[in-house]
């Protein structure tokens, strides 16, 4: 397999919005100092993220091979069955690692490792699937404050709760990709849910209200594709809210005061944008 057909396969543009995650469940879990075994977290979670793509373009095959036939499998860049064998062997490695850090980091890991297989294999046609590709985010938040602490404070649990939110809306948006249009728009509400708790954070500490602003002037710039509606706007609209992950950690991040931390998790967004440019987000 070659390194561009890797990279293609494991979507690797988007891997600051989960580095940024790593580090916005380990604040809000009360880290107060970042060495080793946060870097072993990133490396983690990384395997599982770029393993759960893997295997999402194993079990979508034979639909790629229809729709989407420029993808690594269907163009005969990598074989199916050598794409499932790197998708499991990352995750499994990923569960050791997070082993390595404590049980109950590990059992959280294969808990994201089985909620990421479970997407894969039955994403096509299953209603509940975003809510389910949001529990994978959910899940690093939760891995990554069980490396910090084995009682979870009620911070994390609200971040993790509002990137729920925010994924359920994505991929939503991300299910239509191929239609070229969005059928229903309800489900976007989600999306307001980090928004309205940004602007509370934003006025209790009004120096949150920076990153606040970045935040939903993204999300306006996201819709506002969705609205136009031209060639290419939702696939457009799906990698702009991709890297939009990285602004709500970052916002999230600031609202505990960490602000030197949040414009590090603010720079994952910008860093996603420039490498999507290179190797595609969906």
């Amino acid at each position: 397999m070659k390194l561009r057909s890797a990279l293609a396969l494991g979507r690797v543009s988007n891997l600051p919005t989960v580095w940024s995650n790593a580090l916005a469940g380990a604040v809000l879990a009360g880290a107060a100092a970042f060495g080793a075994q946060f870097a072993v977290m990133l490396v983690a979670f990384s395997l599982f993220y770029t393993g759960g793509m893997f295997l999402n373009d194993a079990f979508d095959a034979p639909w790629d091979a229809k729709q989407r036939p420029e993808r690594p499998i269907p163009a005969g860049e990598a074989s199916r069955r050598a794409v499932f064998g790197w998708g499991f062997g990352m995750m499994a490695l990923g569960v050791a690692l997070l082993a390595w850090i404590g049980v109950a980091p590990a059992l959280a890991g294969a808990a994201l490792a089985a909620t990421i297989t479970y997407y894969d294999w039955h994403h096509k046609g299953n209603v509940f699937s975003p809510v389910v590709m949001g529990l994978c985010r959910v899940l690093v938040y939760v891995s990554a404050g069980l490396c910090i602490t084995r009682a979870l404070p009620e911070a994390l649990w609200i971040g993790a709760a509002l990137m729920l939110c925010y994924l359920i809306g994505l991929t939503y948006i991300a299910k239509q990709e191929n239609l070229g249009r969005v059928e229903n728009l309800w489900p976007l509400a989600f999306l307001a849910a980090p928004v309205a708790y940004g602007a509370w954070l934003a006025l209790a500490q009004p120096v949150v209200g920076l990153f606040w602003l970045f935040f939903a002037g993204w999300m306006l710039v996201a819709l506002w594709y969705l609205r136009r509606r031209r060639k290419g706007d939702i696939p457009r609209a799906v990698v702009s809210l991709i890297a939009g992950i990285s602004l709500l950690d970052a916002l999230l991040i600031a609202g505990t005061g960490a602000l030197a931390l949040a414009v590090v998790a603010l720079a994952g967004f910008g860093v996603t944008l420039f490498f999507q440019r290179y190797v595609a987000g969906t």
